[in-house]
């Protein structure tokens, strides 16, 4: 009966276990499931079988040593301590085993988890081919193999320490079951009794009676300290546990103390050894990175001391153990506490009086290091220099001969831009356009700069039921496109996409799979092939409905659907109706969760780009690979990384969920070492499709911390980087109306020198705390010339405008101040846009658009574009016009051309405007024509008179023609 009542108590608790376990993995399977379905099941069982292949034989390893071990402690007790308890062995071997079991368990879990990756970086680590100047090795030792030996050091530390607490607690298991025979008995005096006050004046204050062996030990602690009894009772026999009994008890576990002991010094030793090859990427405090004169002669000689020092700790505090001479063996680690700080002081006085005063000689061969290694560790070691005359010797030829660069000078912005698309192109309210990001395209057979963005459905902004956030609105629809050096005119971006379904104007462009299922907003699980339709776009005032055709997803079996309501904590996924056994779930959409899930051994870039390409829709993300043992590099961020590429592209499908992570730079180690690592993860660039690669961007986040680290690293002369007689610092603009860094900016130019125009980003220099110019670093995107560096260097014996000095200028203008000071009266608002700094042939354009905003609510305007030349300034309503003003009438229109086109860039020309928008630009004429005399400003009345009265007789032309058509 008693068999029968405690079987289903059995069956339950088996059954509560099994579900508990199930429901602890429900993470691990859904996640396999995921991984499987992006064919990555590879990527998700590395780390897995590699914490296995680690976690099991340490475990096991450690499992037995550690019983082993304990196996000796007992025997060595049985055999040195006599007893009058008897034990019975097979328990005591089964808590052995059990102290065991959860050391080795303990231990080889943590060894496995924070090793694991490090442990395959060693296996697969790749040569850099470059040396460090000190010791010989590779680089890669350094990135690699160093961080992993000394973790491993670091266990190895740990685990002696946890081997002493183990011998400890099973010391107290062996004193508790088998009480030592070895404590004396005493007979003190009958006749003596205690009272109250004895009690407290012979050491016994709150003395407590503890039962079993715990209480007799705590009895002959306290007699040992001097306690002479208890309260008004005479003294018993009693056992007294003294110094020969602590002797006692040491000399049984001397075998295991020395062991331990030993294995702790050495392994001290090795992390001083390990130790000074971290000098090689530690700020020592003085003008080197890395390991500088102190370092090398002081903190080196220090380490190496201590390496030997441990070794002779180890061999005393053995000597001292086996001798029971426990003085002798603090002797050691107190002389090398004592050296540690001598050893720091040294270093202090010698950086003090003896770098300090002759720092220059002292330094001057590893501050060349510190160039050399710096410059490769951001791959800045082959910038190409160029001399840039900055001869401001531009003529109307030399505009017409560089169109392609005038024709994609960007005047529209991105905020202005984001705003734009936010209040005409997001068509409904829960469509959001998240960022505006910048590409180049060809658009009727011109390489064109453009802006594009991807309007998402912003997950916030729609109903809160399971049905429409999960089944109805899955996705966002389409972009929006628009040339960056175009504008209507009401100044506001000329679009060329746009509209839903999106409607292109250029025939290169076609959109075929508008849907975007996987984006920046997307947030929320989907589930798709459901009896419910998807929402798939507005068609005026009905909706479209769609089924997602796509290959994401995975099937709701009954299986999957219990573990995926769990995790996603909702049982509507598990009794919903409208899910069928076709249906699938979609998770992991957020585009930088994604790729982060997938391989979170990179930094990835935050702003991803959206890229049309075969008539699909493709997001791309940057990815970097870092280091902070680069050996005598100066880190770039509060984060100490010292090394740093842009090795990995990584596409995602904005339908399909398809993530490709491509290997751009096989001549980086780190990356190549994760691709041996992951062979099935990283493709080779080659296997990028054209229709994408040709719109692969160097990424502002790298070019701009090269252009901060080469402000002062493209001093390759020690002497000059050492007294910092070339150091640069960014440019400033204004932006909107505040003192901004100049941050670099993506144009198509023709380079001086080259045949054809090329996407580049740039960056201006000044000299350190002045104004002028110094030079202009440019990185270039498009095909063989990916990633090349150029620096375009100002002569220094003349004086260049920098970009604030051009601003001082356009502040010092008087008509510009009016217009400025007229608009903030009347209640908008302007704001100046990027100042941009374009090379033509051998001299600087500077061009800033300026906007206006009526209110907070309205869209801004490009109302005016300013160019700057020289000692020169235009500023005029398009970009032409100032163009015409410094080099002449058409100046951007070569002989028989018709019309305005690409060629006048900034707006469209007055002859090929409609009748709503001649009226509208008279109006706007009319209207500053009457500000400009309210404010005695007659030469500025007068050209807006003219402009009205050009208006007025191209409307009057076209009535009459409207007229004649007529009749």
């Amino acid at each position: 009966m008693k068999k029968s009542k405690k079987s289903p108590a059995i069956i339950l608790l088996v059954l509560i276990i099994l579900v508990g376990l199930f429901v602890s993995l429900i993470g691990f399977f859904t996640d396999f499931l995921w991984f499987k379905e992006l064919n990555y099941v590879s990527v998700f069982f590395t780390k897995l079988f590699t914490q296995l292949k680690i976690g099991i034989p340490a475990f096991v390893i450690i499992t037995i040593l550690a019983f082993s071990y304990l196996k000796v402690l007992k025997r060595g007790y049985f055999k040195k301590v006599q007893s009058n308890d008897v034990v019975n062995e097979k328990t005591l071997n089964r808590v052995a085993l059990g102290l065991s079991a959860v050391f080795g368990a303990l231990i080889s879990t943590t060894i496995a988890s924070n090793l694991w990756f490090q442990i395959l970086e060693y296996q697969n680590s790749t040569a850099f081919g470059v040396e460090d100047p000190l010791f010989g090795n590779d680089v890669s030792f350094y990135v690699f193999k160093l961080q992993f030996i000394r973790g491993l050091n670091s266990m190895g530390l740990g685990l002696i320490v946890a081997f002493a607490i183990l011998t400890f607690i099973f010391y107290t298991v062996l004193l508790s079951l088998r009480k030592p025979q070895f404590f004396e008995n005493q007979s003190p005096d009958p006749e003596h009794t205690t009272d109250e006050n004895d009690n407290v004046r012979q050491g016994n204050f709150g003395k407590t009676h503890f039962g079993g062996s715990f209480g007799d030990m705590f009895e002959k602690f306290n007699d040992a300290m001097g306690g002479r009894g208890n309260i008004n009772k005479p003294f018993k026999k009693k056992k007294q546990f003294d110094d020969s009994n602590f002797k006692h008890l040491l000399g049984i576990a001397s075998r295991q103390i020395i062991i331990l002991g030993v294995l702790f010094f050495l392994m001290i030793g090795v992390d001083f050894l390990l130790k000074q090859f971290t000098l090689m990427f530690t700020n020592s405090g003085g003008v080197v990175y890395g390991a500088g004169f102190t370092a090398v002669h002081v903190t080196l000689w220090v380490y190496r001391a201590l390496m030997v020092l441990s070794v002779v700790a180890a061999v005393v505090f053995a000597a001292g153990i086996a001798k029971k001479k426990y003085r002798v063996i603090l002797t050691v680690p107190v002389i090398m506490i004592a050296i540690g700080v001598v050893g720091t002081g040294a270093a202090v006085l010698v950086q003090s009086l003896i770098v300090s005063p002759d720092e220059i000689n002292k330094e001057s061969e590893y501050l060349k290091d510190n160039i050399k290694y710096t410059q490769m560790a951001y791959d800045l070691q082959d910038v190409t220099v160029k001399p840039f005359a900055s001869s401001n010797t531009l003529s109307k030829d030399d505009i017409l001969n560089n169109m392609e660069t005038i024709s994609n000078i960007r005047i529209n912005d991105y905020d202005p831009s984001k705003k734009f698309y936010n209040q005409t192109q997001s068509i409904r309210t829960y469509y959001s356009f998240n960022d505006v990001d910048v590409d180049r395209y060809l658009v009727n057979g011109e390489y064109t700069q453009t802006f594009l963005a991807a309007r998402e459905i912003d997950e916030t902004l729609i109903r809160e039921e399971w049905l429409i956030k999960h089944l109805k609105y899955t996705h966002g629809y389409g972009i929006t496109l628009s040339r960056v050096d175009k504008v209507t005119n009401s100044g506001q971006p000329d679009m060329l996409i746009a509209g839903v379904p999106p409607i292109s104007q250029i025939d290169e462009i076609k959109i075929t799979r508008p849907e975007i299922y996987f984006g920046e907003l997307t947030n929320n699980y989907i589930l798709t092939n459901t009896n419910e339709d998807e929402f798939d776009y507005p068609d005026g005032n009905e909706n479209k409905y769609a089924t997602y055709n796509g290959k994401a997803g995975i099937k709701l079996n009954l299986l999957n659907r219990a573990m995926f309501a769990i995790r996603e904590q909702s049982l509507k996924l598990l009794v919903s109706t409208n899910i069928t056994k076709d249906s699938k779930i979609i998770i992991n959409r957020n585009i930088e969760e994604r790729i982060q899930k997938i391989m979170p051994y990179l930094q990835y870039d935050d702003d991803p780009y959206i890229v049309t390409a075969d008539g699909k829709l493709y997001w791309m993300v940057d990815a970097y690979t870092v280091s902070k043992n680069y050996p005598y590099s100066e880190p770039f961020s509060e984060s100490g990384h010292n090394y740093l590429r842009n090795s990995v592209k990584v596409v995602i499908d904005a339908y399909n969920g398809d993530t490709s992570f491509y290997l751009v730079d096989n001549k980086d180690p780190i990356a190549t070492t994760y691709k041996k690592i992951f062979p099935e993860l990283f493709k080779d660039f080659k296997k990028m499709p054209e229709s994408l690669k040709s719109h692969i961007r160097y990424p502002n986040k790298l070019f701009n911390i090269q252009a901060n680290v080469y402000k002062r690293y493209h001093m390759n002369d020690v002497k000059v980087f050492y007294q910092g007689e070339d150091l640069w610092d960014i440019a400033n603009e204004i932006y909107g109306t505040d003192e901004v860094t100049i941050k670099p900016n993506y144009y198509i130019m023709k380079l001086p020198g080259e045949t054809s125009a090329e996407f580049v980003n740039t960056i201006p220099y000044t000299p350190k705390n002045k104004k002028n110019m110094t030079g202009l670093l440019v990185a270039r995107n498009d095909g063989e010339n990916y990633g090349k560096l150029v620096l375009y260097q100002l002569p220094k014996d003349k004086t260049v405008y920098g970009p604030m000095q051009v601003e001082a200028q356009i502040d010092q203008n008087t008509e510009i101040s009016k217009e400025f000071s007229l608009w903030n009266s009347s209640g908008s608002s302007y704001s100046r846009g990027n100042l941009f700094v374009i090379p033509i042939e051998q001299s600087l354009l500077y061009v800033e658009p300026v906007y206006l905003e009526a209110t907070k609510e309205s869209i801004p305007e490009v109302k005016r574009v300013i160019v700057a030349y020289g000692d020169k300034i235009a500023y005029k309503e398009t970009l032409n016009e100032a163009l015409d003003s410094l080099f002449g009438d058409n100046s951007t229109i070569k002989d028989g051309a018709q019309g305005t086109g690409v060629e006048q860039p900034g707006t469209t020309a007055p002859d090929q405007m409609s009748t709503t928008e001649l009226i509208t630009k008279a109006n706007e004429e009319f209207e500053l024509a009457q500000n400009a005399q309210r404010n005695g400003d007659w030469a500025g009345y007068g050209e807006h008179i003219t402009a009205l009265e050009k208006y007025l007789t191209l409307l009057s032309s076209g009535q009459q023609v409207q007229q004649q058509t007529a009749e």
